[in-house]
């Protein structure tokens, strides 16, 4: 079956950098795009990033652009999101998610996902 095991997070404070990983088995890897996605207490699932199979389609919400990078190691089976001047609202749990279907152009909506992993904490401090 196809499991995503997310890692990296951890508490940082404002203006700090964390490196999350997604580590996917169970499928062909570079078959699929993927995903990050956050959620914080009390909010809705929102999505941060995407990123096509072959990595050169990458998509960003407004919050991440110019401090986030996704990037995908398809040898590795591995997508990371390297996240950089961080702030006390980037407070949540980030998932990874990659979908069902071979599509070539990532979703943005956690609809378009099908697989997800349990989820990594990332907590910013001010």
């Amino acid at each position: 079956q196809v499991q995503l095991v997310e890692s990296g997070g951890g508490l940082v404070q404002a203006g700090g950098s964390l490196r999350l990983s997604c580590a996917v088995s169970g499928r062909t890897f570079s078959m699929y795009a993927m995903a990050w996605f956050r959620q914080a207490p009390g909010k809705e699932r929102e999505f941060v990033a995407a990123i096509s199979k072959s990595g050169d389609v990458t998509l960003y919400a407004d919050s991440a652009k110019g401090r986030f990078t996704i990037s995908r190691d398809n040898a590795k089976n591995t997508m990371y999101l390297q996240m950089n001047s961080l702030k006390p609202e980037d407070t949540a749990v980030y998932s990874c998610a990659t979908p069902r279907g071979t599509k070539y152009f990532p979703p943005r909506t956690a609809g378009g996902y099908d697989y997800w992993g349990q989820g990594t904490q990332v907590t910013v401090s001010s």
